[in-house]
């Protein structure tokens, strides 16, 4: 199972390696420097790939069979968990979640990062949202913005089918116990 994920994950990385280059981008740009004004070219699947502090985000959306949902028309508001982030869960869950017999789970707490409709930094206030996967999460402004207690750490990158908003944590639907995957 490692040499499979490592497989996937170096193939993203090269995937986003050759994105960057096609697009003309010297690979330095940071999430924190695309502004809402600014249109990165591609899909959300894309962005994420390219962006560099996405790829195990990424590899759970390929695992997960998301990859051309995340790809469609859209338009979609994306809570995007960075790379560290999926590190901070506890220790066995993201290989538990990766493999093909979590790959329900993984789609729902995938779809529970996700609205539908483009949601900017500026437009969100305080309230319950609907996600894709058919909860509710709840957003706040009163310390910038947050969704579920996690912080967005990088809002309104943009992609052409929705938004992707950078968020310090992975965030999980009621009632799921990801505890129980490493058991």
């Amino acid at each position: 199972m490692k040499k499979k994920r490592f497989l996937l994950l170096t193939s993203l990385a090269l995937s986003g390696a050759l994105l960057l280059s096609a697009c003309g981008s010297n690979g330095e740009e940071s999430m924190e420097e695309t502004t809402n004004e600014e249109v990165t070219t591609g899909n959300i699947v894309d962005v994420a790939t390219g962006a560099g502090n996405f790829t195990t985000l990424v590899a759970a959306v390929v695992a997960a069979d998301l990859a051309e949902t995340l790809s469609g028309e859209g338009p979609f508001t994306v809570f995007a968990p960075t790379d560290e982030a999926f590190a901070a869960l506890p220790a066995g869950v993201l290989d538990a979640l990766l493999l093909p017999e979590n790959k329900a789970l993984l789609a729902q707490i995938l779809t529970y990062h996700v609205l539908s409709g483009m949601v900017m930094a500026a437009d969100v206030t305080d309230g319950d949202v609907a996600t894709v996967e058919g909860q509710s999460v709840s957003l706040s402004t009163a310390s910038g913005v947050t969704v579920n207690g996690a912080n967005v750490i990088s809002a309104d990158v943009m992609a052409s089918n929705g938004v992707i908003h950078a968020i310090d944590a992975v965030i999980l639907p009621p009632g799921v116990d990801v505890s129980k995957l490493t058991k």
